[in-house]
């Protein structure tokens, strides 16, 4: 079947895009295609703004608007705590909890040698920079519970003991409303590994 080559060209950008298959491309595209042009326009714009206007914070590596972004210029955040996460849509989630009033540092990625992405890489000598003086008191590792999350959190916190710090790690377990029965064993066991006191 043949394909109106501005359709094929959408189709394979939209593609390219995280978690987007071949058919989710074309139900886009087509959506595009059938909507009003300013909705088309307004998506454009928007875009294009999100290339020209955003840049990485010049302190923790989140994404903003300016230099410095708003976590790390507010006043109200515990400058004694640093949770370090592997990518800025790991500030989004924590920040939907309003559990953590500390700053942040993100990593740019995690420890994965197969994918050619070693310590020089991260952005780990920036931390190292940020725990100069004695403001910061603790350490939290908010990094994916997947192979390379843990060998990245082993690494850190291998590197940061000699700092006298606390360093800890997010805690690991069932989910609310999760059944024991249908969780694998590795989560149970974080689970009881990690319990709290009541």
């Amino acid at each position: 079947m043949l394909i109106a080559e501005p359709l094929q060209t959408a189709i394979e950008e939209l593609g390219k895009l995280p978690s987007i298959g071949r058919k989710t491309a074309q139900r886009l595209a087509l959506h595009l295609v059938k909507s009003n042009p300013e909705v088309v326009e307004n998506l454009v714009a928007a875009l294009t703004a999100l290339k020209e206007n955003l840049k990485l914070c010049s302190v923790c590596y989140n994404i903003s608007v300016e230099d410095t972004c708003d976590i790390c210029k507010s006043v109200k955040r515990d400058r004694a705590i640093i949770c370090v996460v592997e990518e800025a849509s790991d500030i989004i989630a924590i920040e939907k909890t309003n559990e953590y009033n500390g700053l942040y540092h993100v990593l740019g990625g995690v420890l994965s040698p197969l994918s050619g992405t070693d310590a020089d890489s991260l952005k780990i000598k920036e931390l190292l920079q940020r725990l100069q003086g004695d403001t910061v008191k603790e350490i939290i590792l908010a990094l994916n519970p997947d192979t390379e999350g843990e060998a990245t959190s082993l690494y850190l916190a291998k590197l940061l003991k000699p700092l006298s710090l606390k360093i800890t790690r997010i805690a690991r377990g069932l989910p609310i409303g999760g059944d024991l029965e249908f969780a694998d064993e590795a989560t149970i066991g974080r689970a009881v590994i990690g319990r709290i006191t009541l």
